[in-house]
C-alpha cells in the first residue's frame, strides 16, 4: 500500500459523498495492508482511526486509505472537505484556502467582518488571546519542511496562522477564525519533519484541539469542528499506543464522533470513523467491557454502509472487526452476546464483507491481501448459505403454518431457495435443476431490499426483496442474521450495479 493510500484526510463540510468517489468523507482509518504481498499473513490487522498524521493540505492520492485495526481505514479527503466560512455565506476547500492564500488574496469575509469588532472585548481578555495565538504560533514557525514542497506549503499555512491570529486577536469569538486556524494546526501537524528539531506532531494536534474546543463552545453547531477535532484526538491517542492515556484519548475521540454524526447523521466518513474509534478503543479496555464496544463498532460500520452501500472502506472495515471477533469467540468457546452466532460464522460473515470490499475495489492491494487469508472461509461456490422461512412459491400470503424453513444460497447471480431433500445435491455441487418449485431471485430483478414489520407476516425479523416482479418476504432466525443477510443481498446488488460482478463471480467460483 503506497504511503498516500494510508493518510487520513480532513473534512472541513458537509458535503455528500459521491456514491462514485474514492474520497470518503470524515478523516477516517483503514485496515492496514499485510506485511507479506503475497497476503499470506496469518491474521487480519485490526481497523484503527484516522490521525492528523494523515492530514495533508495538498491533494491526496485519489484512492486514499485509512489505517484501520492495525493502519487502514477509511477516512475522506481533504479536498472533499468543505470550509464553511462567515456564518456558512462562503464553503470552500482547503485547497482553495491554500491556493488564495499563495496567491496572497485576504480572507476578506473574514477580516471585514472582524474589523473593529475588538472594541468590544476588554484588553485584558485581548491579552489573554494574544499569549495563547503567541505558543501556537511558535510551533508553527519552528516547522521546516522534508523538501521543497513542504516548505513551500508550510509557508503558505505560516500565513494563514498569522491571519487567523489577528482575526482572534480582534474578536475573540470568531468561532470561524478559530476553527480554521485549528485545521491550520492540524495540517501543520502532518508537515512536520521528524529528522529535524521541528516541534512533535503532539503538540501541534493540542493546540489545534484547544482551538476546536473554543470553536464549539462558541457555536456548539459545527459539525465539521467536532468532526475534525475527533480526527486530531485519533492521531494523539495512535501515539500513544495501548495506554490508559490513550483509553481516555480514544473515548474523548468517540465522543466528539457522536456530537458530529448527531449533527449531521448524513456522514457515512463520520460513521466509518467513529466505528474504527470504538475498534481501537476495545483494544485497550478491560475485557468485560471489549464485546459491547464491538458490537457498537459494528453498528457504526454498518450505518455508514446503510447510507452508502459502495463505500468499500466501511464494508472492509466491518469485515475485520467481525474477524476479530470470531478470533475472540473462538478463544473463549463463546457465541456473540449470547446468541447462537458461532465463530465460523461470524469468520463466514467477516469473508462476505472482505469478498465484497474486494469487489467494489480489485486494485486494492490490502483488499487482495486480506481476500487471500479468508476466502477459504466463503460457503464456496456461494458468498452465504443460511436457512430463511419462506411461504409456498407464488402465495406470500399462505397461512403461516404453510411457511418452512429452508435453505438459501447467494451467489453473484441471485437469491435461491433449496428444499431439505434436495441439500445432497448442493453438498456434492450438483447443479441439475429440481422438479419442485423453488424460489429464485435474480439479481438484476432487484428494486429494493430492506427489512419489514407486517402484521399478515409470521412473526419474526422479516425481509421484504421487492422486485421488478412484485415482492418477495422472507423471517430470519435471528435479528443478527437478518442484518448478514440484507447486507449480503444488497451488497451483491451493489457489486452488480458497479459493473463488478465479474469480479465477485471470480471470488466465488474460483
Amino acid at each position: 500500500m503506497s504511503t498516500n493510500d494510508e493518510r487520513s484526510e480532513l473534512q472541513n463540510g458537509g458535503a455528500e459523498p459521491n456514491p462514485d468517489s474514492d474520497h470518503l468523507g470524515p478523516k477516517g482509518t483503514e485496515i492496514e495492508s499485510t506485511d507479506n504481498d503475497d497476503g499470506a499473513s496469518s491474521k487480519l490487522q485490526r481497523p484503527i482511526q484516522s490521525n492528523g498524521d494523515d492530514i495533508s493540505p495538498e491533494a491526496v492520492d485519489p484512492e486514499p486509505e485509512k489505517e484501520i485495526s492495525g493502519k487502514d481505514m477509511p477516512i475522506e479527503s481533504k479536498d472533499n472537505v468543505q470550509v464553511q466560512k462567515d456564518g456558512g455565506s462562503r464553503t470552500f476547500t482547503m485547497r482553495e484556502l491554500l491556493n488564495e492564500l499563495k496567491n496572497g488574496e485576504g480572507d476578506e469575509g473574514s477580516e471585514a467582518a472582524d474589523t473593529g469588532s475588538g472594541a468590544r472585548h476588554s484588553q485584558e481578555n485581548t491579552q489573554q488571546h494574544t499569549e495563547k495565538n503567541s505558543t501556537a504560533m511558535d510551533l508553527i514557525n519552528s516547522i521546516t519542511g522534508s523538501d521543497e514542497e513542504g516548505r513551500s506549503r508550510q509557508r503558505i499555512l505560516t500565513f494563514a496562522a498569522r491571519r487567523y491570529a489577528s482575526a482572534i486577536e480582534r474578536n475573540p469569538d470568531d468561532y470561524d477564525a478559530l476553527y480554521n486556524w485549528a485545521l491550520v494546526l492540524q495540517e501543520s501537524a502532518d508537515n512536520v519533519n521528524s529528522e529535524t528539531s521541528s516541534p512533535s506532531k503532539d503538540a501541534l494536534l493540542e493546540e489545534a484541539c484547544k482551538k476546536y474546543d473554543e470553536a464549539t463552545r462558541l457555536n456548539p453547531t459545527l459539525h465539521d469542528a467536532y468532526y475534525n477535532w475527533a480526527i486530531a484526538i485519533s492521531d494523539r491517542a495512535k501515539m500513544r499506543g495501548r495506554t490508559k492515556e490513550a483509553e481516555e484519548l480514544w473515548k474523548q475521540a468517540t465522543n466528539n464522533y457522536a456530537k458530529a454524526v448527531q449533527l449531521n447523521w448524513n456522514s457515512p466518513q463520520a460513521l466509518n470513523n467513529w466505528g474504527l474509534a470504538l475498534q481501537e478503543l476495545s483494544a485497550i479496555v478491560p475485557a468485560r467491557e471489549k464485546q459491547t464496544i464491538v458490537k457498537s463498532a459494528i453498528s457504526k460500520f454498518r450505518a455508514a454502509i446503510q447510507l452508502q452501500f459502495d463505500f468499500h472502506r466501511a464494508i472492509y472495515n466491518l469485515g475485520t472487526v467481525l474477524y476479530g471477533l470470531a478470533e475472540d469467540t473462538s478463544r473463549t468457546g463463546g457465541t456473540m452476546g449470547g446468541h447462537d452466532v458461532s465463530p465460523n460464522e461470524l469468520f463466514s460473515q467477516s469473508a462476505i464483507y472482505i469478498a465484497a470490499a474486494h469487489a467494489l475495489k480489485p486494485n486494492y492491494s490490502v483488499y487482495t491481501s486480506a481476500l487471500k487469508l479468508v476466502r477459504s472461509m466463503l460457503p464456496l461456490p456461494y458468498l452465504k448459505v443460511g436457512y430463511l422461512t419462506a411461504p409456498p412459491v407464488g402465495n406470500s400470503i399462505a397461512p403461516h403454518g404453510d411457511w418452512k424453513r429452508s435453505l438459501f444460497v447467494l451467489n453473484h447471480e441471485g437469491l435461491q431457495q433449496i428444499h431439505n431433500d434436495e441439500q445432497r445435491q448442493l453438498v456434492s455441487g450438483d447443479k441439475s435443476s429440481s422438479a419442485r418449485p423453488v424460489i429464485k431471485i435474480d439479481i438484476p430483478d432487484i428494486v429494493s431490499v430492506s427489512a419489514c414489520a407486517d402484521l399478515t407476516l409470521p412473526p419474526g425479523p422479516s425481509i421484504c426483496i421487492d422486485t421488478i416482479h412484485g415482492p418477495t418476504f422472507l423471517i430470519a432466525d435471528s435479528w443478527e442474521y437478518l442484518d448478514t443477510w440484507l447486507d449480503a443481498i444488497r451488497l451483491v446488488y451493489t457489486i452488480f450495479a458497479r459493473g463488478k460482478t465479474d469480479v465477485l463471480a471470480g471470488i466465488i467460483t474460483g
